[in-house]
């Protein structure tokens, strides 16, 4: 494969749709490649664009409608007896009608502790849902934003590129085939303001390739930092920076 041939596969790079041996050659092109780096990271962030702009959003009247459904159907509890059979034993005597009426009360308390606890984990899994969708919208937009300006770096074996949006006082960080970091470790994002370091976010650690949306604004940062930090971040950083760059105005 000549050089002039793995110049062209920037593209199915970025959508990882090389096979095994054409990834191989092309990324140890890729590391001394800077036109190659360069696109790679602007195609990576246009398929994230165009991803994120096909995403088909659940109706609104979806929430409502489940969360209804779940307060009206009636729940078996596990293991409970069905309540015909409660009612035959409670035919059988006066001697078992105590026994049928707690057994009653029993599984009323089970029907009713059943969708209390399914209706609580619907409004969760909303609360999640509607929280995701709006991270997701937000990314998409300062992706996509009018006076979206970036700036790459070549970090952990990979490419990186810097997207911010001075409207939306937001950035967005998107990496390309980053190597992980140690086990128990995790990539962390910063923002420098002045001499202070301010926590941007965690990157996926099991995601070489990936799109993170960067925690705070943007405004008085002068420099965005990556380094590697114990899972779950760190306060402040406690290693030497993997990349380093200012931030595009």
């Amino acid at each position: 494969m000549t050089p002039t041939d793995l110049h062209a596969l920037t593209g199915a790079y970025a959508v990882h749709a090389l096979e095994a041996g054409e990834r191989a050659a092309f990324e140890r092109h890729l590391a001394q490649c800077d036109a190659c780096q360069q696109e790679v990271a602007e195609f990576t962030a246009t398929a994230g664009r165009l991803a994120l702009a096909s995403t088909v959003h659940a109706r609104p009247v979806m929430r409502e409608q489940v969360l209804e459904r779940i307060t009206t159907v009636r729940q078996v509890p596990p293991g409970g007896a069905p309540m015909e059979r409660v009612r035959r034993g409670a035919q059988r005597g006066r001697g078992l009608a105590g026994w049928a009426l707690a057994a009653s009360v029993a599984a009323a308390a089970a029907f009713g502790g059943a969708a209390v606890w399914q209706y609580g984990r619907a409004q969760d899994a909303a609360r999640q849902a509607a929280q995701a969708e709006r991270h997701v919208d937000e990314l998409a937009a300062v992706l996509a934003a009018p006076d979206a300006k970036s700036r790459p770096v070549q970090v952990a074996g990979g490419a990186g590129t810097l997207v911010v949006s001075a409207g939306r006082d937001r950035a967005v960080f998107v990496a390309t085939g980053m190597t992980g970091p140690p086990r128990g470790k995790v990539y962390q994002l910063w923002f420098a303001d002045g001499d202070k370091m301010r926590s941007a976010g965690l990157m996926d650690p099991d995601r070489g390739s990936q799109a993170v949306l960067m925690q705070g604004a943007v405004d008085g940062a002068s420099g965005v930092g990556i380094t590697v930090e114990p899972a779950g971040g760190s306060k402040q950083p406690t290693s030497t920076p993997v990349a380093l760059l200012s931030v595009p105005t």
